[in-house]
């Protein structure tokens, strides 16, 4: 078995696009939430709360070309794939086209304006607006097939286009190609832009946040009066290589990835299980050969759901015990769905190695319905551990948990 390294690590954030700014707005507290005086168009939709990215801009030296196949999805997902491979130092390396890396990557879905573009054609029986990339924009998989064409990647291309765990997916199906000699060097992550349609998505379950005078309130994880999620947006790609590679060039070290596990309910499409949940948190720890005493914080899923919190927090107390530091990045960002994973497990290793780590903003006072923990409050923690788990949780009952340990090893 190979040993799989993160050697490279960018992207967008509702909360900063690099680290200095997301740990400096994790530190006083800021977050990304904002009101959506835009979306009032929209009859019947209740919440009128977002977290966009902000400032987002395709950088100068992409030509017309280029983006022609890439709607605002695509773009977040090939800039942060970028500025992650000059972060690795491997943008423009030999490797990248030699069949040796590949990218596991995924959104909830394609860019909703060209979905909308069809959505036309099917409503008014008129092609207006649909051109020869309209599909190319909409698809699935179109986050990896752009960052596989723009960087020329010739090796395995697997699209991770499930929901919230799309990006953490992609993270452990990277780690996996890697692990088993199928691949040297791995793009991975994932990425969603924000839209009315996916608040409403959420908001006809009467799951999303419907604070819309106070904004910066909400989302509250955990919280005894939380009353929902917010729709965010953002792009997290990890750059994993197999260990010895990395040495070889002298790469820079985040972290090394040592455990993946992935498992379904196989029982509702959004009903969560508490018990599959716990599974795979189990299923992580036996990948990584650890025990649940060595892993020193986990980064929940936390979307501020009830249902959700409630069996999040059970499951990870009969795995860790009521001591386990436990926080929710997406009481900062919303929650950014295709994004997530990344963009958690991204904030998860920095904090390992900076020795601290943030609180769930607005969380006052812990459901009784959620299971006791050491839930980090008010101004964050200094830690240090050796291991980091993050935890995500998808509509069709899909979980995934990836842990990370601290580099250099100890």
């Amino acid at each position: 078995m190979k040993r799989v390294v993160v050697t490279g690590i960018a992207g967008f954030s509702p909360i900063g696009s690099n680290w200095e700014t997301i740990a400096n707005n994790l530190r006083l507290g800021n977050t990304g939430v904002v009101a959506m005086p835009e979306w009032d168009r929209y009859d019947g939709l209740n919440t009128r709360l977002g977290a966009p990215v902000d400032k987002f801009e395709v950088p100068s030296h992409y030509s017309r070309k280029d983006l022609r196949s890439m709607g605002r999805v695509a773009q977040l997902a090939v800039v942060s794939a970028e500025n992650a491979l000059v972060d690795a130092g491997l943008l423009g390396n030999d490797i990248l086209k030699s069949g040796q890396t590949g990218v596991s990557y995924g959104s909830s879905a394609g860019d909703t304006g060209a979905i909308g573009d069809f959505g036309n054609m099917l409503l008014h029986d008129n092609c207006e607006g649909l051109n020869a990339n309209t599909y190319i924009k909409m698809m699935a998989h179109t986050a990896p097939v752009n960052i596989g064409i723009y960087f020329g990647l010739q090796g395995r291309v697997y699209t991770t286009s499930s929901a919230c765990t799309s990006a953490s997916q992609g993270i452990g199906q990277a780690y996996e190609a890697i692990k088993f000699g199928q691949q040297t060097v791995m793009l991975a992550g994932g990425c969603e832009h924000l839209c009315a349609t996916e608040a409403a998505v959420f908001d006809t379950l009467y799951a999303t946040s419907t604070m819309n005078g106070s904004p910066e309130l909400t989302p509250r994880p955990f919280d005894k009066d939380r009353d929902g999620l917010v729709i965010g947006e953002g792009a997290g790609t990890l750059v994993l290589e197999e260990l010895e590679y990395a040495l070889s060039r002298g790469a820079n070290i985040y972290a090394e990835l040592v455990g993946f596990g992935a498992n379904s309910d196989g029982r509702h499409i959004t009903q969560p299980s508490s018990e599959n949940m716990e599974k795979v948190i189990r299923l992580a720890l036996q990948d990584a050969d650890l025990s649940s005493e060595q892993i020193g914080y986990v980064s929940a899923h936390g979307t501020a759901t009830d249902r959700g919190d409630i069996a999040e927090t059970h499951a990870t107390e009969k795995v860790f015990g009521r001591n386990i530091p436990i926080s929710a990045l997406k009481s900062y960002t919303g929650h950014t769905l295709g994004a997530c994973g990344a963009l958690e497990a991204w904030v998860a290793i920095e904090s390992m190695r900076n020795n601290w780590f943030h609180p769930t903003a607005n969380l006052l006072e812990v459901d009784d319905a959620c299971a006791p923990l050491d839930y980090i409050r008010n101004e964050g923690r200094e830690l240090h551990v050796d291991y980091v788990m993050s935890n995500n949780f998808a509509f069709g009952g899909l979980n995934t948990s990836l842990i990370f340990k601290r580099w250099p090893s100890v």
